[in-house]
């Protein structure tokens, strides 16, 4: 018997999934899946940050469950592209996914085809950002703008004054507003070596 978890959304608090969760229990029984766990998001669909989806997700990376059922599809992403990352992450997770609405199911050879299309679409816009931000950093490089941060510049001189007066090196790190570690390398580069302190 295959673990089934619900995921529910409901658009703003005055609304109530119960309509969602009769038709999905309804299915659930129908296809012998033992509910687990009800995921349920109280927020808009446009709304980046959905705790419900992401305990979800993180229980589904555990193992805790072998299919995910929703009302609808536009209840479990905010957009296409997220519909296509939700999908590609189960996926990847080995977790079906189903919907009641669309009728669409990940376990079956339909549902599998429709899988490996939004994989590769997923694939493939994975690979165009990584290109249009290779190409942003090439653009800037030509104009000159400087990529990264900016090299650190340390008053070496005075960090060895500091020393010498006998502050510690957490007090010469804030008064320079760098780490500690930073410091102690900046230190150990201007000791004396052996053969100095002999002579």
């Amino acid at each position: 018997m295959k673990r089934a978890v619900l995921y529910l959304r409901v658009s703003t608090v005055d609304q109530h999934p119960e309509t969602q969760l009769q038709d999905l229990h309804q299915m659930a029984a129908q296809r012998g899946y033992q509910i687990g766990h009800e995921y349920t998001d109280r927020i808009s669909g446009v709304k980046a940050k959905r705790p419900g989806l992401d305990l979800a997700i993180a229980d589904g990376r555990r193992g805790r469950f072998d299919v995910v059922l929703v009302w609808a599809c536009d209840r479990i992403a905010r957009s296409t592209r997220h519909f296509l990352e939700v999908l590609d992450e189960l996926n990847r997770l080995e977790v079906e996914f189903v919907s009641f609405r669309e009728n669409i199911d990940t376990g079956g050879p339909l549902g599998r085809a429709i899988v490996i299309i939004i994989g590769a679409i997923a694939k493939l816009e994975r690979s165009l950002i990584v290109e249009r931000v290779r190409a942003g950093l090439r653009r800037a490089r030509l104009d000159g703008q400087r990529i990264g941060r900016a090299p650190l510049v340390l008053d070496s001189a005075a960090i060895q004054q500091d020393r010498q007066r006998g502050q510690s090196i957490r007090q010469i790190a804030r008064g320079h507003n760098v780490s500690t570690a930073t410091i102690q390398r900046e230190l150990r580069k201007h000791a004396p070596t052996t053969q100095e302190k002999v002579a």
